[in-house]
């Protein structure tokens, strides 16, 4: 996915236990999302948690974007003509619909709900992403994750892989990175990770344990879903910080609820985030917009999409600062 942000907005964070937190309960910041247009009028709209002002990473993850249910009809579906990244790798998650990828490794491929695909930009890749003709709804999450310094020029990869369901106290978990629930996702990462949709069932509650030098954020898809006790709303994103053993997650609607857990050791690494690109200095990414423009060999050749590229937007008549996280409380 491309991010059509230039110069993000400014968001602002809060938890309403910031001062009444119970004995032994995790803090809990809630980060609210803000809508964003892919397009023109009949665009694709994303709710955005990441990056916002009070949170630039949850461990490696940098980026994450929300979508959907919406129906083709209404809005056309997902139509991303071929665009670039560096720095970092794209993580396809669908709760609904189909998307065709094609990328500069060669890679052709139908991304379905229930199954991770993982692209590896480093050093430069191209992609597109379109709906499926039988496609009637888009509905999933796009996530980013930062590559670190000594990988952030890593080759192109593409990685495909289908996890099997895990159920437990009436929840279905799926893990697609890192390890939870006694599952261990195979899908290679350069930092320590954690991605895992969690279905619960109406009224019920399930804690699980997780690594305790890990932060944490859910990512609330649907229901309104208690984190300790603090309570989400549907595209809500809950952080909390490193040193926790378990997280409590209570779904307290009449009907099914859906997140997303996000989990990583913290990413000490300022990084510049600018369009698509990942890098550590303004000039990285003026390089990398440069070089996209010139259409050099940097991104490769994608075979196979009927259309042009996209254009990368003007840079800001300013020097793009690196983006770090608030210290810690």
């Amino acid at each position: 996915m491309s991010d059509v942000e230039a110069e993000p907005a400014v968001m602002r964070s809060g938890s309403p236990v910031d001062d009444v937190l119970p004995a032994g309960a995790p803090r809990v910041d809630v980060l609210p999302a803000r809508d964003v247009p892919l397009g023109g009028p009949r665009s694709m709209t994303v709710r955005r948690t990441l990056p916002q002002r009070d949170r630039t990473l949850i461990g490696a993850w940098c980026f994450a974007d929300h979508y959907g249910p919406d129906e083709v009809t209404d809005r056309g579906g997902m139509a991303l003509p071929p665009h670039p990244h560096t720095g970092l790798q794209t993580v396809t998650w669908l709760f609904g619909g189909e998307v065709e990828h094609r990328d500069t490794l060669g890679t052709h491929a139908l991304v379905r709900p229930g199954e991770i695909n993982l692209m590896t930009g480093g050093y430069g890749i191209a992609h597109s992403e379109v709906s499926t003709p039988r496609t009637t709804v888009v509905h999933g999450v796009q996530l980013w994750v930062a590559l670190p310094e000594e990988h952030r020029n890593a080759q192109r990869d593409f990685q495909n892989h289908v996890p099997e369901p895990v159920r437990m106290n009436g929840a279905e978990i799926r893990v697609f990175l890192g390890a939870l629930a006694g599952e261990v996702s195979p899908v290679r990462t350069f930092t320590l990770l954690l991605g895992a949709e969690i279905i619960l069932e109406p009224r019920m509650t399930v804690t699980l344990s997780v690594e305790t030098g890990f932060e944490h954020g859910v990512l609330v898809d649907s229901g309104d879903v208690r984190v300790a006790d603090t309570l989400l709303h549907r595209a809500e994103l809950g952080y909390v910080p490193p040193g926790v053993d378990a997280l409590t997650l209570t779904n307290e609607s009449d009907g099914p609820a859906r997140t997303i857990l996000l989990g990583g050791t913290p990413f000490e690494e300022e990084i510049v985030m600018w369009w698509n690109f990942v890098g550590r200095t303004h000039e990285d990414i003026v390089r990398a917009r440069e070089e996209w423009e010139a259409a050099s060999d940097r991104f490769g050749t994608l075979e196979g999409f009927p259309g042009g590229r996209l254009p990368a937007p003007a840079l800001p008549n300013a020097t793009i600062k690196p983006r770090r996280n608030p210290p810690r409380r």
